[in-house]
């Protein structure tokens, strides 16, 4: 098996419209295709960056809560790379999204930040 590339990440969220919102408007994820699965009381919303399909958005009727705490097992969080993460941290907080102070990783100097999602799914921002 030789794998390729990171294809898609799946989220489950609580509230659709407020998520939808949130990568779209705030973040800048493209709509590549949204779905109404009737049969599931479901929506299936494709997102891409950059042209880059990457996310996976459901919704799905009384999906049971999941810990998100940082230290938990399964996914840690998710990251994205920005350019300038001062800009990214000051955009966001202009919106009313908490984000933790920057930081620099000591072993690779680079700069990085902490913020959630609607559902409390841990983000990082990462600067190049």
């Amino acid at each position: 098996m030789q794998l390729q590339a990171v294809h898609h990440i799946a989220i489950i969220c609580s509230d659709y419209e407020a998520s939808k919102a949130f990568y779209t408007d705030l973040l800048g994820f493209t709509i590549i295709r949204e779905v109404y699965r009737e049969d599931r009381d479901s929506y299936k919303l494709d997102l891409a960056l950059n042209g880059a399909y990457i996310i996976e958005l459901f919704s799905f009727p009384d999906a049971p809560e999941r810990p998100s705490y940082p230290e938990a097992r399964g996914l840690r969080h998710l990251a994205f790379e920005v350019m300038n993460i001062k800009n990214a941290v000051d955009e966001l907080r202009h919106y009313g999204i908490e984000v933790e102070d920057i930081r620099t990783d000591p072993y690779t100097s680079r700069r990085f930040t902490f913020f959630s999602d609607p559902d409390g799914l841990p983000l990082e921002l990462y600067e190049i």
